[in-house]
């Protein structure tokens, strides 16, 4: 790693910048959120790679709720068997396993938290909103707070992209409800994993959610305003302009099948 960009990261984030791949992050900050594409088996190691390296006293998941992560038992980390049957991985509708697996290898002693949500209460906040699905606290995380206009344009075309153009247009507002739902979710199980370990804290999410500019970053400004937060997300091509992200870092891209011809059947 190269010496300059080692002190930046482990001094924390204090501008946006791209990385390489052999860069592992190694950052020094209260509250890690570690983005990746859920299906590419490299970002998960790499994710385990700057998990070692931060040595978190916490990690959050977003792949599973806080009463899954209550059934993680100590020593569970070197039982990958018996640590997917206590997540109820195989009917969680994630990517295999072994692909997380490495994560919780590379901080086994850290406490393990769930940050998702039931499929009900996400699907119900398509209907009724984030705030009403969220109940009390709403206000604390903004979700009784309308967003810009701008913004809600653009996370609706992003939304209606990420379904390939396929669902009706009137959904798409509904769609973004069900994110800023999760948003509010995970930034929760961070606040409980700093209130309860005190920190560092490392977030395993997807990265939609760890964008700092309207993701779980921007909810923990709000509740965690002291906390230093550092986002990092991986791209499987070029970044765009401006990414949204303290740091990234591009990878190959994981061999997969055109998600959109589930669509066109």
């Amino acid at each position: 790693m190269r010496l300059a960009l080692a002190a930046a990261l482990l001094a924390g984030a204090a501008s946006a910048e791209e990385i390489s791949l052999e860069d592992v992050p190694r950052i020094a900050a209260d509250v890690v959120i570690l983005g990746e594409v859920h299906d590419n088996p490299g970002h998960h190691l790499n994710q385990a790679a700057a998990v070692a390296a931060v040595a978190p006293k916490a990690l959050v998941f977003e792949m599973f709720g806080p009463q899954a992560a209550l059934r993680v038992k100590p020593g569970m980390a070197f039982s990958p068997d018996a640590l997917a049957e206590a997540l109820g991985w195989a009917d969680s509708g994630w990517p295999d396993f072994a692909y997380y697996h490495p994560i919780f290898v590379a901080a086994p002693e850290a406490a393990i938290f769930g940050g998702d949500l039931p499929r009900d209460q996400v699907r119900q906040a398509v209907m009724d909103g984030a705030a009403e699905v969220f109940g009390p606290g709403a206000a604390l995380f903004g979700l009784d707070a309308p967003l810009p206009e701008d913004e809600v344009a653009e996370r609706e075309q992003l939304q209606m992209e990420a379904h390939c153009n396929a669902l009706p247009e009137s959904m798409a507002s509904g769609m973004v409800e069900a994110q800023r739902l999760r948003d509010a979710a995970l930034a929760q199980a961070v606040v409980a994993a700093m209130a309860d370990t005190g920190g560092p804290v490392v977030l395993i999410t997807g990265n939609g959610h760890a964008r700092r500019d309207w993701g779980v970053p921007r909810m923990l400004e709000r509740v965690l305003p002291d906390a230093s937060v550092v986002t990092v997300a991986q791209y499987e091509t070029a970044a765009p302009e401006d990414p949204p992200f303290d740091y990234w870092f591009v990878t190959p891209a994981a061999p997969r099948d055109d998600p959109c011809d589930a669509f066109a059947k």
